[in-house]
């Protein structure tokens, strides 16, 4: 956000906290369809997401019946989410919060070196080579027409999101809506890493 923006923030009623406001949404111009407020709560995705796997508001993962958080998993990590049903493997859910855009109408991740994002995405392919479902979720706090990797910012988590994705690691990529007063997770977007890899795979094909 450029200097002078606006900027909401929400005044917690946790006696516990160092400071009482935490930042919660930015009103930022990115030189496409206008100025718009983007969520910068890191913490919110995950709640997000339990909201809308409740509501059924999240398409490709219908038709679980059971949701557990923080589950152990891997060396030394934690899966966000695994949603269970009788009738298919589990399903291992990673969130990824989304707040970058620095092409009109393109978010990306990640916005700075992140090793351990590298390393959950290790763990999901180690689940998906032992036959269960293993996805990850970028949840994008703001609107985009698609998502792609900062290749530049973290080419080693670039290359480790390639690699997840040929052991059978599923990407997802979905927009929010959001207002002043609600954010919640909207349709999904195409992510162009993927699309860019399919007409790769296409071209070498004899």
């Amino acid at each position: 956000a450029s200097e002078g923006a606006r900027v909401y923030l929400h005044k917690s009623d946790k006696a516990n906290r160092k400071l009482p406001h935490g930042w919660m949404l930015v009103e930022a111009d990115f030189g496409w369809k206008g100025p718009q407020l983007v969520g910068i709560d890191t913490s919110l995705p995950n709640r997000l997401v339990a909201e809308a796997l409740e509501a059924g508001a999240v398409p490709e993962l219908a038709g679980y019946t059971s949701v557990r958080r923080e589950v152990r998993y891997g060396e030394r990590s934690r899966v966000d989410f695994v949603l269970g049903a009788m009738d298919r493997p589990d399903c291992y859910l990673e969130v990824k919060n989304v707040h970058l855009m620095r092409k009109p109408g393109v978010a990306e991740f990640p916005d700075s070196v992140t090793a351990r994002g590298a390393r959950h995405l290790a763990d999901l392919a180690a689940m998906a080579q032992a036959g269960m479902r293993a996805i990850m979720l970028f949840v994008i706090q703001m609107d985009a027409d698609c998502f792609t990797l900062a290749h530049d910012i973290d080419p080693s988590y670039a290359r480790a999101f390639a690699l997840a994705r040929r052991q059978g690691v599923e990407a997802l990529a979905h927009v929010c809506t959001v207002t002043e007063r609600e954010i919640r997770i909207a349709q999904a977007v195409p992510i162009l890493a993927d699309l860019t890899q399919a007409a790769t795979d296409a071209t070498s094909d004899p």
